[in-house]
């Protein structure tokens, strides 16, 4: 089972994204509203993927991204945000973000992601 966490206060604008990683019998997926609840969430060992959104109430994606590396540095992360490819790989550089999505990410990102986390945790069914 992949344990993934999605971290938002735009549960709407995650819908299409969130229906298309629900709808993969292997994957649990658990909705938080903020960057301490995904924090909380990543001490658990079965915990694979945090994704974290851009507005969050309480820190930047990048910063909860750089608090969980000192809590679990497994947890692979993926955070939301609008910058380009290039411009987001340098600010993240270091941190081991294993992507970006977009601000309203849609069920051909959820496929990519699930393709990209198996692929990196050599996760076969």
């Amino acid at each position: 089972m992949l344990n993934i966490i999605l971290t938002t206060t735009r549960p709407e604008a995650f819908k299409t994204f969130s229906e298309a990683l629900s709808s993969d019998q292997e994957v649990n997926l658990r909705l938080v509203q903020s960057g301490a609840e995904a924090l909380e969430a990543g001490r658990a060992p079965s915990v694979h993927l945090i994704v974290f959104d851009a507005d969050l109430p309480d820190g930047s994606p990048l910063d909860l991204v750089q608090k969980l590396l000192a809590i679990n540095a497994m947890v692979n992360t993926v955070v939301v945000s609008p910058l380009s490819d290039e411009e987001f790989h340098e600010q993240s550089e270091g941190l081991g973000v294993l992507g970006r999505l977009p601000q309203l990410p849609g069920p051909s990102d959820a496929t990519d992601l699930l393709h990209k986390l198996r692929r990196v945790i050599g996760y076969s069914s």
